[in-house]
């Protein structure tokens, strides 16, 4: 670690801060300051013993950052307290047995999701394996009127990838603090079928009325909802080695707002942008012909992709435009 600085401003207590650099305290207003303990750890740990700077460790240690990994959910799982979620999901099965126990509607929540995903799947609970915890999983078979149980080594990637998104964001329901703050899950559609895209974003938008979550994707299918707000996509594009995230460019704010389009059908013809991307045009709202301007882009319409520089009559009701950039959330 070779510097870190925090501030912290308060109006019952004024200003918190500390400076480190290679692992040595430059400056802080701790009268009393603990040692670094060197280089390789922050010094926010121990710094947190103060009132000052305990809201930052808390807040930032109560955030979960996943990129799920169906070879270590199938895994037998030492059990633990359950309290967060792995960032690989290495730990579900202790997750999913804490939730049940704190708050057995969750649990039903996301078993209810994980049937819409994967149809005919009626449960899942944490299962005891010697000294190790597994998941496992009840699906309905034709033929059959009990449910036939499958642990996690027999279960496809996309389900274990669905059911780990969910347990993230349900996990701190139950709990006094909430435990995570903040969500953040990398390509959560992986492994799954486009046309169960549509629940996972349902999901995402109803999680999002308890914690912050931010999510990466590629998926056009996800982003089909029109219910999606504008200001909830950012554009991601990586120039010279930096990535570089911002809002979309007005061109794109205005045909979601005004329902031209879907952020999934624009990301389908490469047309979702950052604000500040290098166009010069000028955006307004909507006129009568439903055309906007912007001198900078061909046009384009609904279906249509054209090649670069090729122009398109614009059609009323339709924006124009040459956008390079994926989204996010």
């Amino acid at each position: 670690m070779r510097r870190e600085e925090c501030a912290v401003l308060s109006h019952t207590e004024g200003r918190a801060s500390f400076r480190i650099d290679d692992g040595r305290l430059l400056s802080t207003s701790i009268p009393h300051p603990p040692p670094t303990g060197g280089s390789d750890r922050l010094y926010l740990l121990p710094a947190s013993a103060y009132h000052a700077f305990r809201p930052i460790y808390d807040t930032l240690s109560g955030m979960g950052f996943y990129n799920l990994n169906p070879e270590q959910i199938r895994e037998l799982q030492s059990p633990d307290p359950g309290d967060l979620l792995k960032q690989d999901g290495s730990n579900i099965a202790s997750v999913l047995s804490n939730l049940k126990s704190r708050s057995p509607e969750s649990a039903a929540r996301i078993a209810q999701y994980l049937s819409k995903v994967v149809p005919g799947t009626v449960g899942m609970e944490s299962k005891t394996v010697g000294p190790k915890l597994t998941l496992e999983f009840r699906q309905e078979v034709r033929g059959d009127p009990h449910p036939w149980r499958f642990l996690a080594h027999n279960v496809s990637d996309g389900t274990l990838r669905v059911l780990g998104v969910l347990v993230a964001l349900y996990q701190g329901i139950g709990t006094e603090s909430g435990n995570a703050e903040l969500v953040g899950i990398e390509e959560p559609e992986g492994a799954l079928h486009p046309a169960a895209a549509g629940v996972l974003t349902d999901v995402l938008r109803e999680a999002s009325e308890r914690v912050q979550v931010v999510v990466t994707s590629h998926s056009a299918d996800m982003l089909d909802r029109d219910t999606i707000p504008s200001d909830s996509i950012l554009a991601v594009i990586s120039e010279n080695g930096e990535t570089k995230i911002a809002r979309l460019d007005a061109a794109g704010r205005t045909a979601l707002r005004e329902g031209l389009f879907t952020a999934g059908e624009m990301l389908r013809m490469n047309q979702l942008a950052r604000s500040g991307a290098g166009h010069t045009g000028t955006v307004g709202p909507l006129p009568p012909g439903g055309v906007i301007r912007d001198e900078n882009r061909p046009y384009w319409r609904r279906g249509s992709a054209p090649e670069p520089g090729v122009e398109i009559s614009a059609v009323p009701g339709h924006v124009d435009g040459h956008v390079p950039g994926r989204s996010s959330r």
